[in-house]
């Protein structure tokens, strides 16, 4: 695909650095600025940016040609549910530019990125890296919701400093407490936010969990799967990404798992806002078991993989990564991948916590013993179906996934495509009416509660918040005009997990 624009930039401009931001392309994408090859960059999900200073034409006019190569599953990269092969859960693929393209002026050296962490104890480690002179002097100012400032410290960039603050507010589901930061480098200045919070894992009354701030909380959230019928991978505005997060808020759900995709950083900052914690799925290679990676294909999802955690560890409402969804371009034989895979994010980053394996295939890393099972939630529980491995005591009992209970409707809510029409009966289970979803919804929900309660579960997925082309078991319809759930018994049902917890020395 080619993609052109012209564009202009400010006179005034000139003699400054000109930057030209993508947010993400999918999948290869190699960008000319007035005839001239700027880049090249690799990864779907990932943002990139380009120094055009000396390709710019200052005050005309520019052209910005850019070539994008998408294989789709054609190759073996990660691509997530994308496929040229449309059918049932597996969704039409969305190639091109499908997040924000942008370009700014900043000084000759600017801040490239800010990695900010904040403890529950107060402690804030930060990291401002530069463009050009690694130890320039740099400053932060933490401000409280007032705008008054709590904090300060100067230092130099490219390096980990630490500052600590007295008695912070902290950041949790229920009182998504952020401040504000500001970074000044020489003539640069960054504007960012930060919430304390601490994510760990520890043992509760005889049982390993999740750990928010020093205690038990249990994690409850949707398989979000983030697919849009007029948009595909992109949201039609802010506002209505906002809309899925707020009605899953509104339910009761503390957490959602963002489902082998990577969003736009609005996402992630509205999550902070409201208070929603978000497990983050690695993006996985297509799950064909006769074209597992080979060692290069390999190394470039590691590559990849470290990309994701790098460019979002900032956020902190993400609590967890996970690196492999059943299986999915999972290796079979030891050295299993996931082992290093693990050690490497937590080498980057050591705050929170790794899922290696969400269903099936577990050997044993990271800090999940996750089980996938639809029709009846087997979570932390001494049974077990055969596509999951046994619950491990030393590790957080999780069910990654299970409901998926469906409801089909008329043809005003439903994607007007008939081939992903033809899949609906290919959905985990169908009930004829609301009346039979909510009824086998709160059946779901009771066998859960009891597991929490006599077994040593510590949270859940439900699957999912939206329809997907055709599936037909979200909360919402695909256009996002129907909700299923009975607003007061899915309230109830959400409360009594969160009673069920505490019972057993949750938060």
């Amino acid at each position: 695909m080619w993609f052109a624009t012209n564009f202009q930039v400010p006179k005034s401009w000139d003699g400054k650095t000109t930057l030209l931001n993508f947010q993400a392309v999918d999948y290869e994408a190699t960008v000319f600025v007035n005839g001239v090859n700027a880049g090249n960059h690799v990864g779907g999900y990932f943002r990139f940016s380009l120094d055009v200073t000396q390709l710019i034409k200052y005050g005309q006019d520019n052209q910005l040609l850019v070539f994008v190569y998408d294989p789709t599953d054609s190759e073996v990269i990660p691509v997530g549910k994308q496929t040229r092969n449309p059918r049932h859960i597996w969704y039409r693929s969305c190639s091109g530019i499908w997040q924000s393209v942008w370009m700014e002026s900043v000084a000759s050296d600017y801040v490239t990125q800010l990695d900010v962490s904040a403890g529950m104890d107060g402690t804030v480690a930060w990291t401002a890296h530069s463009s050009q002179k690694k130890g320039s002097p740099v400053k932060l100012s933490i401000l409280d919701a007032h705008g008054h400032e709590v904090a300060t410290q100067s230092g130099t960039s490219d390096e980990e400093l630490k500052v600590k603050m007295s008695s912070p507010k902290l950041w949790s589901p229920s009182s998504p407490n952020l401040y504000n930061i500001t970074v000044t480098m020489g003539d640069d200045e960054v504007h960012s936010y930060t919430g304390f919070r601490t994510i760990s894992t520890g043992v509760v009354k005889g049982v390993q969990r999740p750990l928010l701030n020093g205690e038990f909380v249990f994690m409850f959230g949707t398989l979000d799967q983030g697919f849009w019928p007029d948009g595909g991978y992109t949201a039609p505005s802010r506002e209505a990404m906002i809309y899925d997060l707020k009605m899953l808020k509104s339910l009761g759900f503390n957490m959602l798992r963002k489902h082998i995709k990577v969003e736009p950083d609005l996402f992630y900052q509205a999550c902070d806002e409201i208070g929603l914690m978000v497990v983050q799925d690695m993006p996985s290679v297509p799950a064909d078991d006769n074209r597992l990676p080979n060692a290069a294909q390999q190394q470039e999802f590691q590559r990849q993989l470290e990309i994701l955690i790098n460019q979002h560890k900032s956020y902190p409402s993400i609590v967890t990564w996970v690196i492999y969804n059943e299986g999915w371009g999972q290796l079979r034989n030891p050295p299993y991948p996931e082992g290093t895979l693990t050690r490497v994010i937590r080498s980057i980053d050591p705050t929170r916590l790794v899922n290696a394996a969400t269903g099936w295939n577990d050997h044993g890393f990271g800090d999940f013993s996750d089980n996938h099972h639809y029709a009846n939630p087997q979570c932390g529980t001494p049974f077990y179906s055969l596509a999951s491995s046994p619950y491990d005591p030393k590790r957080i009992g999780f069910q990654g996934e299970f409901g998926g209970i469906g409801h089909n409707v008329s043809a005003d809510h439903l994607w007007k495509v008939q081939q992903a029409m033809n899949t609906i009966n290919e959905t985990y289970e169908i009930n004829s009416d609301l009346n039979a979803y909510n009824y086998r919804a709160s059946v779901l929900f009771r066998e859960f509660r009891e597991q929490v309660e006599r077994y040593a579960c510590s949270g859940g997925i439900w699957t999912q918040t939206t329809d997907v082309e055709g599936e037909v078991n979200g909360l919402y319809t695909y256009d996002r005009r129907l909700l299923r759930p009975d607003v007061k018994q899915w309230k109830n049902d959400i409360q009594s997990l969160h009673s069920a917890a505490r019972s057993r020395g949750g938060a």
